[in-house]
């Protein structure tokens, strides 16, 4: 379980920091070589994600939604400096219960 929770983390990060980095280069008017590294992050997360041990990739990145939400959030707070309220960290834990379930859940 940590492997997977340490390649949703890994993946999480590189795709919302590529999506940052461009951003600061396409709306905030900042360096091209941004964008470059930006997109070099989001191929990185497409391949990261597929080290998934899970077999479905449906599930997989259903799962990773929710991890993506919470790493959104935390970005947010961190990077951006926007404070979540509670009613974010309400919904980023319903997030979690909901990647615990479709991960953990016995299956047939």
């Amino acid at each position: 379980m940590f492997k997977a929770v340490l390649l949703f983390t890994i993946a999480g990060v590189a795709e919302i920091g590529g999506g940052y980095l461009i951003w600061q280069w396409l709306r905030e008017d900042k360096p091209s070589y941004l964008g470059i590294l930006g997109g070099i992050a989001l191929v990185l997360y497409g391949i990261i994600a597929t080290m998934q041990s899970f077999p479905s990739f449906g599930r997989v990145y259903a799962a990773y939604g929710g991890v993506f939400i919470v790493l959104s959030v935390l970005w947010g707070w961190g990077i951006d400096k926007k404070t979540p309220d509670f009613y974010d960290w309400v919904g980023a834990g319903i997030c979690i219960i909901g990647v615990s379930v479709m991960l953990l859940a016995p299956r047939h």
